[in-house]
């Protein structure tokens, strides 16, 4: 599992940015991009208050610009990289032409969202509120790993009270992930979550989950924009808050971590075809999404751990996982090595054939 923050940091780290957020309810025919030097800014104007500091704005916010306005996602990134003015020129036209409503969600001074003003916002300071006091009574709770990205939160805790052999001196904890985004990049999910203690390997359980939506009423408004403060802010429903601390319980359930474990012993006698290891690489990445440069370093754990079944293939993409730089695409990883756990005995058994 990829390193971290310790809970400590997270909690200091969640107070930060709580302090620092400020979300805006817009008109788009009262937004304004203008560029300085090689980058784009986000100007807010209103005649009833002084325009505020032009906004940075993050690769996330220029994506759903681009799915807002239709402009091709290819073209979208060139004018940004190699002609922002023309970008600038190219937003402000289509944003003014047919003006709409839409939320923009800010942090130290950068637009991180572009988003509907029918998003509801679940931020992950509620959500820490909500799960740390669940978690914190499972007995002996370990959080292994924090995170707060761009586009997500993450909370990953093991039980280590509840643990199994998959073959002897090979043990695995149960645990659970609790992941949210704030910038529309996914819903609140809770997931069952196992951790290899022989190489600190996560996997996410990915069939298993609870799921909350951030889709709410239409917000509107009268004048150009107007400043959330935070009592405006929707509280989440009394029957999600119950929802999310069963589904934590839940999660770490003894039953489910021991199919979990039946599923992990059965995958060790399914043997790879050894004629072709890097073709076989090449095609299971092919299909569960792991990129080209991805699958040279699942071949090479593949290797040191020297376990050709397919529970060996799950367990080198999990233990890379650990060596990617973002922590977003180690905990997506995290979870493809489930998938390869799990996958259906006729892509199974075409992979296999096919590396022959």
């Amino acid at each position: 599992m990829k390193a971290g923050l310790t809970l400590q940091q997270l909690a200091i780290e969640l107070h930060r940015q709580n302090e620092a957020k400020q979300d805006f309810l817009v008109n788009t025919g009262s937004m304004q991009f203008e560029t300085f030097g090689d980058q784009v800014y986000l100007q807010l104007h209103d005649n009833s208050m002084a325009p505020l500091e032009p906004l940075e704005v993050n690769s996330i916010a220029h994506q759903q610009l681009g799915t807002f306005t239709e402009v091709p996602a290819a073209y979208y990134n060139k004018m940004l990289t190699e002609h922002p003015a023309l970008l600038a020129h190219n937003l402000n036209e289509w944003l003014h032409r047919d003006p709409a409503q839409r939320l923009v969600r800010t942090l130290f001074g950068t637009a991180r969202a572009f988003l509907s003003n029918r998003y509801r916002r679940i931020d992950n300071m509620h959500i820490a509120e909500i799960v740390l006091p669940a978690l914190q009574q499972i007995d002996g709770a370990i959080f292994e790993s924090c995170q707060i990205t761009d586009s997500r939160m993450y909370i990953k805790v093991v039980n280590p009270r509840l643990q199994a052999e998959v073959v002897p001196g090979d043990i695995v904890q149960s645990g659970v992930i609790i992941s949210n985004s704030e910038v529309g990049q996914g819903s609140v999910l809770i997931q069952p979550l196992v951790y290899r203690l022989v190489c600190s390997n996560g996997m996410v359980v990915n069939d298993a989950k609870a799921r909350k939506y951030h889709i709410g009423k239409t917000n509107s408004l009268d004048g150009n924009f107007e400043l959330y403060e935070q009592d405006t802010i929707d509280a989440i429903d009394t029957a999600f808050v119950k929802q999310i601390r069963d589904t934590v319980y839940a999660a770490v359930d003894q039953t489910r971590f021991d199919k979990v474990i039946d599923i992990m012993r059965n995958a060790r006698e399914a043997k790879l075809n050894t004629e072709d290891i890097p073709n076989l690489i090449q095609l299971t990445g092919k299909e569960f999404g792991i990129t080209e440069d991805e699958r040279g370093g699942v071949l090479q754990h593949l290797i040191e751990g020297k376990d050709l079944s397919l529970y060996g293939l799950s367990n080198a993409v999990t233990r890379y996982a650990q060596d990617v730089e973002s922590y977003d695409r180690s905990t997506e990883l995290e979870g493809v090595g489930y998938k390869i756990l799990t996958m259906h005995p006729r892509i199974w058994k075409h992979i296999n054939q096919a590396a022959a």
